[in-house]
C-alpha cells in the first residue's frame, strides 16, 4: 500500500473517531501521529515535531494573554458596560451582545469570549425579561464571525497564515483577516436579528445569578454599620490586666495567639488580640487606657473598596452537616487562617457582636483575599452560598491589573501587526508580561492553556505533512478538481466550502483545517489559483460551524443554558451559512483574486 493511501487509510480513521467521540480528542490526534510514524508513512522526529511547532507555542500564548484579560475583569467590564449602554430592548440588546461577542474573540478568541459572556448575557436577559435562548446562540455565532478580524482571533487564522509561509507564499497580515471578517460580522448580526423567529423562545434552567446589588444585600443583612475593631497586646508592653471597661464600647470577644478564641474575663497575654466595636475615639481611648493597639479598623458599607475590589472579597458560608466547625465559638473580627468572620447568622437573622457556638446550619459571612475566598469552594466544612468567581466577575471594577492587562495586549497586537518579531515570539512575549506584571500568577497561566487544545494541534500537524508529502493532498486534489472541471474557478471555491464546512459539523475547526490546508494548496496551484485565495476560503469555511451544537466549544457551551436541543442550531445556522458560502466564495475571489 502506497503511502498516500496510509495517509488517506488514517485520515478516515482520524474522522471516524472524532465522530464516535468515545476518546478524547486528545487521544485521537496522538494514535494519528503514532500511526504515521509506525506504518512510516512519516519519520519518528517528524510525528513528534507538531508538539513544538511555532503555532503550538503561539496559540498557548494567546491562552494566557486571554486568561489575563480575564482574571483582571476586563472582559466581564467591557460586557456590563455595553450592556447596560444597549437598554432592554431585544434588537438593540441582540445586537450589542453579538458585535462585543465579536470584538471579544477578536482578541481572545470565541471560547474565552464566550466564556467570559455567558453569565453576563443571562443576566442581561432577565433584566430585559428576555428568554436567553434568544441570545445565546447569537452570541455563538458572533463570537466565530468575530475569530475572522485578527490573526489572533482563532488556531485556524495561524495555521493557514503559517501554510501559507511554507507553501512559499507571504504571511497574511494581523488585521487582513478583517477584510472578510467585517462583512462576516455584520452580516452575522443581520441574519440573527431577521431571522430571530428561527430562534427559540424556551424557558430555561438556568440559575446563573445577577450579584449588582450583592455587597449591598449582604451589607444590610449582617448588619455592618459599625463594624469591629482588632486591638492587639503588643510584645514587651504592659497591658492592662484585662481590658477596661467603657461605656461607648463593647467587648465581642478575644484571640490568643494560637487563634483561638479565648475567655474575655481571663490576663490579657502577648498575642492576644482583643475585638470590640464602638464609636472610633471611644475605642482609641480604651486601647490607650489598656495599653493595646489598634490593628484593624472596621470594614463596613462605608469602607466598601475595603471589602471588596480587585484584591479581596466576601462569600456567605453556611456550616455544613457533619463540619468539624460545630461547636466552636465564633464572632464577627475572629481570623482564621486569611479569612476574617464579618458576621454570624442563625435562622436568617444576623447575631451582630454575640458570641456563637456554631452549629449546623449557620451562615458566616466571611473576608480575606480572592485565593482564599475561592479555596472555601472546595472546603469540605461550609457549604458556599453564591459563587466568588461569579461575584467577582460581575461586581468588582477595574483596577491596576486590567490596566496592566490591556497594555501587555496592546503590545503584543503591536509586535504581531508590524511583524518585528515572529508571532510565537509575540505570543510568548505578552503570556511572559502577564505574569512578571502579577496580572496572572505562574499557577493560573499554567491552569489557563487548553492542554487539550494544544494537544490536538501537535497531534495532527503531522498528519497535515503526511497527506502532503505523501501525494494523498494530489490524489485528493485531483478528484475536487475532475469534479468542477477546468472552468470558472470558483467552483473549486465553493467545493473546498462544503468540504471543510461540512467537516467542520463533525471534528473541530482546528482538526478540519490541518485536513484540508494541503488539499486547498494542491487543488489550487492545479487551476492557477492565488495561494491566498484558498486558503482564505478554507478559513471561513472552518468558522462557518453553524449547525450542530457539537461542531465548535462555543456552541457546547451556550446549548444548557439557553435551553437548547440538538436541533435548534441548523435553522438560524442554515441561513448563516449560505451568507458565509457568498463570502467565502465571492468576497474572497473579490479580494484576493481568483
Amino acid at each position: 500500500m502506497s503511502d498516500a493511501a496510509v495517509s488517506l487509510l488514517v485520515l478516515a480513521c482520524a474522522i471516524a473517531l472524532f465522530v464516535w467521540n468515545r476518546l478524547p480528542v486528545g487521544v485521537v490526534a496522538i494514535l494519528t501521529a503514532l500511526s504515521l510514524a509506525a506504518t512510516g508513512v512519516i519519520d519518528v522526529p517528524t510525528a513528534l515535531a507538531g508538539f513544538g511547532d511555532p503555532v503550538v507555542i503561539f496559540i498557548a500564548g494567546l491562552f494566557v494573554v486571554s486568561a489575563g484579560l480575564e482574571d483582571s475583569g476586563v472582559t466581564s467590564w467591557v460586557a456590563r458596560a455595553l450592556i447596560d449602554k444597549a437598554g432592554t430592548k431585544r434588537t438593540s440588546l441582540l445586537v450589542a451582545v453579538m458585535l462585543l461577542s465579536a470584538l471579544l474573540s477578536a482578541l481572545i478568541t470565541p471560547n474565552g469570549a464566550v466564556a467570559a459572556l455567558l453569565p453576563v448575557v443571562i443576566v442581561a436577559a432577565r433584566r430585559a425579561h428576555l428568554s436567553p435562548s434568544g441570545l445565546l446562540i447569537p452570541v455563538a455565532f458572533g463570537g466565530s464571525a468575530g475569530a475572522l478580524l485578527t490573526l489572533s482571533g482563532s488556531p485556524v487564522n495561524v495555521i493557514v497564515s503559517e501554510a501559507a509561509v511554507g507553501a512559499g507564499g507571504r504571511p497574511f497580515g494581523f488585521f487582513e483577516f478583517a477584510l472578510v471578517g467585517v462583512p462576516l460580522v455584520i452580516g452575522t448580526i443581520v441574519c440573527a436579528v431577521l431571522g430571530h423567529r428561527l430562534l427559540p423562545d424556551r424557558a430555561t434552567g438556568s440559575v446563573v445569578a445577577d450579584y449588582g446589588g450583592h455587597l449591598d444585600t449582604l451589607v444590610e443583612h449582617y448588619s455592618l454599620d459599625q463594624g469591629f475593631f482588632r486591638l492587639g497586646v503588643p510584645a514587651g508592653g504592659a497591658p492592662a490586666a484585662r481590658v477596661l471597661e467603657n461605656a461607648d464600647v463593647q467587648v465581642v470577644g478575644v484571640q490568643d495567639r494560637a487563634g483561638d478564641p479565648a475567655s474575655v474575663d481571663r490576663p490579657l497575654d502577648t498575642g492576644d488580640v482583643v475585638v470590640v466595636t464602638g464609636p472610633y475615639d471611644a475605642v482609641q481611648q480604651l486601647a490607650a487606657d489598656s495599653g493595646l493597639t489598634v490593628v484593624s479598623t472596621p470594614l463596613t458599607r462605608q469602607t466598601r473598596e475595603s471589602l471588596l475590589n480587585g484584591s479581596v472579597g466576601v462569600a456567605e458560608v453556611v456550616v455544613a452537616p457533619r463540619s468539624s466547625l460545630i461547636g466552636e465559638t465564633f464572632f464577627p473580627g475572629l481570623v482564621r487562617g486569611p479569612i476574617t468572620v464579618l458576621g454570624v447568622s442563625r435562622y436568617g437573622r444576623d447575631r451582630g457582636a454575640a458570641r456563637t457556638t456554631l452549629v449546623q446550619g449557620d451562615a458566616l459571612l466571611v473576608h480575606g483575599t480572592w485565593p482564599a475566598v475561592q479555596a472555601l469552594e472546595h472546603d469540605a466544612d461550609v457549604l458556599v452560598v453564591d459563587s466568588p468567581e461569579l461575584v467577582r466577575r460581575q461586581t468588582v471594577p477595574l483596577g491596576g491589573a486590567a490596566v496592566r492587562a490591556v497594555g501587555v495586549l496592546v503590545l503584543m497586537v503591536v509586535l504581531l501587526a508590524t511583524g518585528a518579531v515572529a508571532p510565537a515570539v509575540a505570543g510568548l512575549i505578552a503570556a511572559t508580561a502577564m505574569v512578571i506584571l502579577k496580572v496572572v500568577s505562574p499557577a493560573q497561566a499554567y491552569r489557563s492553556i487548553s492542554w487539550q487544545a494544544l494537544v490536538l494541534i501537535g497531534g495532527l500537524i503531522p498528519l497535515s505533512v503526511a497527506i502532503r508529502e505523501s501525494g494523498a493532498a494530489t490524489l485528493i486534489a485531483d478528484r475536487l478538481v475532475d469534479l468542477v472541471g477546468s472552468g470558472h474557478p470558483l467552483l473549486l471555491l465553493v467545493a473546498l466550502f462544503v468540504l471543510s464546512a461540512g467537516l467542520g459539523q463533525v471534528i473541530s475547526n482546528t482538526a478540519t483545517s490541518l485536513v484540508v490546508v494541503p488539499i486547498a494548496i494542491e487543488a489550487g496551484l492545479q487551476l492557477g489559483l492565488d495561494l491566498h485565495t484558498v486558503l482564505m476560503t478554507v478559513t471561513v469555511a472552518c468558522g462557518a460551524s453553524f449547525l450542530t451544537p457539537i461542531a465548535t466549544p462555543p456552541n457546547m457551551m451556550v446549548m444548557a443554558p439557553g435551553g437548547y436541543r440538538f436541533g435548534d442550531f441548523w435553522k438560524l445556522g442554515g441561513v448563516t451559512m449560505l451568507f458565509w458560502l457568498l463570502i467565502g466564495v465571492l468576497g474572497v475571489a473579490a479580494i484576493w483574486g481568483p
